[in-house]
């Protein structure tokens, strides 16, 4: 089962961030191929600042399975940064309202393919809490950037997501912006029920 935990950099444990480097560096670096900034096998940008906003999953013994990366779009962020191009020339977001997701995986290292599956309910359970903070902290909207089997994944989950503009190029790979809606259909989707002792929790241990 899933285990998870939310909050700044600041407030993760110089082991639990260490374990949360090298697990981004397994996914996004060794397993996906992307080009990243890397230091002593771990996978850190400009964007881990102390007042970033993680969701971490692990699994029973404490190993990092899963990971995502929430910034204010009134703070600099990947795609704002990065990859304006995406939003096809409308202007990028800027709001206390929108926030962007980056970084998110919920592959487990070292499984073989059959943990496929767990992986998938893991995903669902994952943006669950990152839509539970989004909605505690007054999050309207999510914005990132993403590869094209995103898309599919989250029309699987039913939750209400689009596109900011049409898919680009980005090393040889289709590359959109996309909106995710933090409203009553994605709330339903991951049958999340407003819950006010929830929120004011979440939000605690994003203060």
């Amino acid at each position: 089962m899933l285990e998870t935990m939310i909050g700044s950099a600041a407030k993760l444990s110089p082991g639990l961030t260490a374990a949360l480097a090298s697990y981004r560096h397994a996914i996004f670096i060794e397993k996906l191929g992307w080009q990243l900034p890397v230091v002593d096998g771990q996978e850190l940008d400009q964007f881990d600042r102390p007042d970033t906003v993680y969701v971490v999953g692990s699994i029973e013994g404490g190993a990092v399975c899963a990971c995502a990366r929430l910034l204010p779009t009134t703070q600099p962020y990947l795609l704002g940064e990065v990859f304006p191009s995406l939003m096809g020339g409308a202007p990028v977001p800027c709001a206390p309202d929108i926030w962007e997701i980056s970084r998110f995986s919920s592959y487990i290292l070292g499984e073989d393919p059959s943990s496929l599956e767990l992986a998938h309910r893991n995903t669902r359970a994952l943006l669950a809490e990152v839509v539970r903070f989004a909605h505690a902290n007054g999050v309207r909207r999510l914005i990132t950037v993403s590869p094209l089997g995103v898309e599919r994944l989250l029309k699987r989950l039913r939750v209400h997501a689009h596109r900011a503009a049409p898919p680009q190029l980005i090393d040889g790979k289709p590359v959109f912006a996309c909106w995710i809606e933090i409203d009553e259909i994605t709330l339903a989707a991951l049958d999340i029920e407003p819950d006010v002792a929830l929120e004011r929790e979440l939000a605690a241990c994003y203060a």
